[in-house]
Order: C-alpha cells, then structure tokens, then sequence
C-alpha cells in the first residue's frame, strides 16, 4: 500500500495544511470503522513476546492434544519469520540472543515436526551450544523443560507450595505479589511440589540428545540452578534471593508429605476460583498454560482439563507473520476505549453513528457488574464496576481500563447516547477510589501491597518489576482524567451522597494523584512509561493528567514536558523512540514513528502548543506517511512490559494518528 506522495502533500499555507490534516483524518475514520467487528469492538494483533507459544506447544504435546495442521503450520512460519540471522530468537519479535527463548522456540519447532536436520534448528541449535547449552536457560525456561522431560526438577530453585499456608501478615506471603506474577507462580508451585511431568518418549530423547553437550544422565542439575547465560540477564540475582534459595533448598530436602499435600490443596482451590473467575480464560497466557496442565497431570480427562485446552485456542492469532500467542485474550475493551475517544474528538463523529452505537453497546456490556463471592478470600481486590483489558468474561479489571471504559461511556453519553446509569457510574468511581495508593498513585489490577524491595527477590530473570504492583504514572493519569470527567458530569447535581462521593472524595483523590504526577516527573520533563514506548508514551499521560486536575498552559511542568519533546523532533517533523529505551530507562531515538509522533503531537495540543510551527510539522509527517487506505504503516512495536518484553499494539497506529490530527486540526483552526 503506497503512502500519501509527499511532495503533494506538504502545504504552503496553514488553511491548505489543515485540509490536508482535515482529509488524512476522514480517511482514517473509514479504515477504523471498516475494522469494528460485529460485537461493536475492535481487537487487535497483540503478540510480539517469544516465549508464549512455545509454551502453548508444550502444553499440546504434554496433553496430547494435536495442532490442526494449518495451525501447525502458521507456527511455524511465525517461528522461523522471527528467528535471527545468528539463529537465535529475542525475548520478543525485534529482539535477538536471547537463549530462554532460543531453547523454548526450537524445541516448540521440533514439537510443530521440524527435522532436527532443517537449517533453521541447525543455526538455532548451534546458538544454544555456544552460550551454554539448555542448562544456561533462564527459569522458565528451566521450568517449562521439566515439565517435557527435558531438565531434572533438581536443578530448578524450589517454588514451594507451602509458602501459601503462611499467614498473610508476613512480607513475603504470596498475596502481596503483583497478581500476574501470583498466578504464574500459582500453579508453578503445584507443578513443582508434585514434580509434574510427562513420560519421555523417543522425542524427548532425541531433545536431549540436541539440546546439551553432554549425555543427559551425566549432568548434575543440581549445579546448574544459578546457570544463566549472560543474554538472559535483565534483573541479576541479590544476595536477598541466594539466601531464600539456600533456605527453601534445605527445606525442600526436608519438607514433610502431609504439609505438601496440604499445600497442594490450598493451591487447587486457588487455582480453581481463578478458573470460575474467568470462566477458564485466566489472566494471561502463561497461567493459562500453567493451570492447564495442572488439570491435566491431576486428571487428563476431567471437564476441566477439556475446558481448559478449549480456552487456551482464545489466545491464538492468525498474524501478518504467522499464528502466535497473544498476550491476552484480546485487547477488546482497550482499544474499544480508545476506538470511541479519538472517533469522538474528531467533526467527523456523527458520520459514524452506527460505529459508535455498536461501540456503546460493547462498552456498556463488558463492565463488571458484581464482585467475586469470597475474593478476600483469594486475595482478589473488589472488581465491581470496573472493566478488564479485554471483556467482562475475562473478570480482572484494571484501573486505566476501567479509567478508559468510564471514559468512553461519558463521552459517548455527551455524544448523545444512552448514558450509564448513575449507579454503573458510581461504582466505577468507587473502585477507582479504592485503588488509589498511599502515594497518590495508582497500580494496575491492585493496591500495592508490599514495598519495592521486594523486588530484589525477582527469581525470572529476565523481566523487571514483576514482584510488585506499584504506582505507574499512566494508569495515574487515566484514572484522573476519568475522575474529572465525573466531576464535572456531576457538578450541578444536590445530592448528598454525590456530593459526598465525586465532589469530596474524588477531588481529594485527585489532588493527591496530581502530587504523585508532579513527583514522578523526570528533571529533564518527560514520564517514564511502562507500557508503551517509552517517555512520547509516559509524557503524553503526564501531561493529560495535570491537564485534568487543572494545570494551564503556563504551568512549569507541562513546559517542560514540551521541551523535551522538542529536544527529541526529528528533522522531518515526527518522533522515533527505540524499544531500547524502556529496557535503558533513557530516551534512545529511532526513525520516526507514527505512534510516537502521534502522542508527542497529543501532548503538545494538550499543552497548548498548537501555534507552534514544530507541531505543524508533526501533523505534516502524519498526514505523508498516511497510506491510501487510510491506515498507516506497520513499524516497530509500540507496547511493552516489564520493561524488557516489547508487545504489539495494532490498533495504535490506526487510533492515535487520527486522534492527534482531529486535535490538532481543532485547535489551530
């Protein structure tokens, strides 16, 4: 698809300009629209990560479970589109020699039936050999070949089940993980304290064979627990963590049946509530995997364990370069949220009524509407009145979700649709509420619940900041300008219990939230983002939060966050922000992007920069590099987590240009 031809598309005069800008957005708004699936939402390609699939295969071929051969092979064209020339394959699609998932992904191809001869597990094999072979592999990686038959558990750190039957008031009881590391760890631990595995076969021993430099009945697993090839060094381990592993060692040699089988029981139970909770989606791909082959090793043909295969097929996605495992099981609600906001920002909006209506009915459909019987009990934050990243099946809200949805629902009521009734409304405020930290701040799914110096116990690796659910300035500045929103849809209104609950409690709220905003600012003026790339993304939420508690153009923090987008404009008017910069935790330029360009021209429109001749030429290099179809171009991943594993967000590109240009176009008419 050809982009728009820039020499016909860079206007002398700013009347000509914001017809061009005025034009590119009713392009983009046919191609969005033309993308809305029939339920009303918008879904995405969210894969990107390398380790998910192959997890998925190992769970197929442990459960005996055949891949329908187009799917089969899908995967393996994902895999070989993203191995690297060294033969290696990156913790994501743009990284490379990362040996965790070099060994997952050639032991996932040989499972798909690749030759072990084939070029492509030859280079990847000779890469696993010359950094250490498969005993050098970060944990779960380690973790997931214990369960193939393919490493000893001996060489594994133990993962106790007994550290769930402690009370909750000490620091390291597992209720006070961020949830997504909780439930990973959930069923790890029931896997490890029942030593699940499957029965080899000629295939695991021809994986042995392949994937060590040395006949696996002579490798003492046991010396190889703190293995680890240097490319798979994110979060090095502390000293804090040797020592919790020298004492769970020796317990673990120790450790009485009876107290395990009272551990299992208690994880079973969890693990379970998780599967009601879902309805068998789970939070993410990884536990959905794990608590899979829970059932399945517990009973392989329980109705569980069928349900738990079926559900797993949710994360499957046919991408541009083959089937991968999403990240979730689906970005529905997310990109709906932003879908809605950027088509309602624009004049353009009324032309798309049926869109929005069907968007609506998609947003007022997927809020939560009940809490879970006995969450405190799982140790489950309230969840009424929120909306998950996905849909309301999925049954784990999170704060810039339900920050978003609200949103959207306010912004679609003043378009002239049916409004949420108060009582939605007022317990999405009241969750909201309750989620805010002690800092001001506000997590993802929780409360924070433990200090960060837990995060020295980190045993993967290979990630950062996955112990602890803290504060983030974006999920901050979602939930601040939704709260606004609130306040002022309810300004007028005498009840007591309003006034009480938007008027008092939530302006309170936003006040603290804005002196987190202002602290976490960087000296040299940008945000640190955490889920997307990087500081154009941070930056953007930064400043649409002080926006919304008030902050004007004059104020020093928003000039300053303008400043630094400047410093970093390219010369052809956008911004490129390389992945690297999440993992480096500084900005690192890259080629101009579109959906960098597109926050970065967001953020100063919102700051009031509009006027200025460098935000013309952000909206010129969105405008030229717009495609005929009104879409704009694949590029370099613009999510992330964990400040090293880069995700896909498709619909980006195709939402926040058109936003950015509608704002832009508003403001300097």
């Amino acid at each position: 698809m050809k982009a728009v031809n820039p020499a016909t598309a860079m206007p002398k005069s700013i009347g000509v300009e914001l017809g061009w800008c005025e034009r590119a957005v009713a392009r983009g708004l046919a191609n969005l629209s033309s993308r809305q699936e029939a339920d009303g939402a918008w879904r995405g390609d969210y894969g990107g990560p390398m380790f998910l699939l192959p997890m998925y295969v190992a769970a197929c071929h442990i459960g005996g479970r055949p891949i329908e051969p187009r799917r089969r092979y899908g995967m393996i064209a994902y895999l070989s589109e993203n191995q690297q020339v060294d033969g290696s394959f990156g913790l994501h699609v743009e990284d490379s020699g990362c040996l965790f998932t070099t060994v997952l992904c050639y032991v996932a191809l040989r499972l798909l039936g690749l030759m072990a001869a084939d070029e492509r597990a030859t280079k990847a094999r000779a890469f696993i050999h010359a950094h250490g072979t498969a005993l050098a592999c970060a944990s779960w990686g380690k973790f997931t070949l214990a369960l193939l038959n393919l490493y000893e558990y001996e060489g594994l750190h133990p993962v106790l089940p007994e550290l769930w039957l402690l009370p909750t008031s000490l620091p390291i009881h597992p209720s006070r993980l961020w949830c997504h590391c909780r439930q990973v760890y959930l069923p790890m631990a029931h896997l490890y304290g029942s030593r699940a595995r499957m029965p080899a076969n000629e295939l695991t021993h021809a994986l042995r064979r392949e994937l060590y430099d040395r006949p696996y009945d002579s490798i003492r697993f046991a010396d190889h627990r703190n293995t680890i090839a240097p490319g798979d060094v994110y979060v090095p381990t502390s000293t804090a963590l040797k020592a919790v592993s020298f004492v769970t060692g020796l317990y673990e040699r120790v450790h009485a049946r009876a107290l395990r089988a009272r551990s299992l029981a208690r994880l079973l139970d969890h693990i379970e509530f998780e599967d009601r909770a879902t309805q068998f989606i789970r939070i993410g791909p990884v536990n959905a995997v794990l608590n899979t082959l829970v059932h399945y090793f517990r009973s392989p043909l329980s109705e569980a364990t069928k349900r738990s295969f079926a559900a797993l097929e949710g994360y499957l996605w046919d991408g541009h370069d083959g089937t991968k495992m999403n990240g979730y099981n689906s970005t529905a609600l997310w990109d709906t949220a932003f879908a809605t906001q950027a088509m309602l920002d624009t004049p353009l909006g009324a032309s798309h009524r049926e869109t929005l209506q069907r968007a609506h009915a998609f947003v007022v459909d997927n809020q939560v509407l009940e809490d879970l019987p006995d969450c405190q009990r799982y140790y489950r934050h309230p969840c009424r009145g929120g909306w998950p990243f996905s849909d309301r099946a999925h049954g784990w809200p999170i704060t810039d979700c339900t920050a978003e949805g609200l949103t959207a629902a306010l912004m679609l009521e003043d378009a002239g649709l049916p409004g949420l009734p108060e009582e939605r409304i007022f317990a999405a405020v009241k969750l909201l509420l309750g989620w805010q930290n002690r800092d001001g701040g506000w997590a993802t799914y929780e409360r924070q619940r433990a200090g960060r110096w837990l995060e020295s116990l980190n045993p993967a690796h290979v990630f950062g900041d996955i112990m602890v659910d803290h504060s983030y300035p974006e999920c901050t500045a979602a939930c601040l300008h939704s709260l606004a929103l609130c306040r002022r849809r309810f300004a007028a209104c005498p009840d007591r219990k309003v006034v009480d609950l938007v008027r008092r409690r939530a302006g309170t709220a936003i006040r603290r939230g804005e002196r987190f905003l202002r602290k976490c600012q960087r000296s040299d003026g940008s945000w640190e983002g955490s889920w997307g790339v990087c500081f154009t993304y941070g930056t953007w939420f930064g400043v649409r939060g002080l926006r919304a508690t008030g902050a004007d153009d004059s104020d020093p923090a928003l000039r300053r966050a303008c400043g630094f987008l400047y410093a970093h404009q390219n010369a052809d008017g956008g911004w490129g922000e390389s992945g690297a910069s999440c993992r480096q935790r500084r900005y690192i330029a890259s080629p101009s992007h579109a959906v960098n360009t597109a926050w970065a021209l967001l953020t100063l429109v919102t700051a009031g920069q509009t006027r200025d001749p460098r935000c013309a030429r952000a909206a010129r290099f969105l405008v030229t590099a717009q495609l005929e179809d009104g879409d704009w171009p694949r590029q370099s991943l613009s999510g992330v987590f964990n400040k090293t594993a880069l995700i896909n967000y498709e619909n980006y590109r195709r939402t926040f240009p058109i936003w950015a240009l509608a704002r832009f176009a508003a403001a300097a008419a």
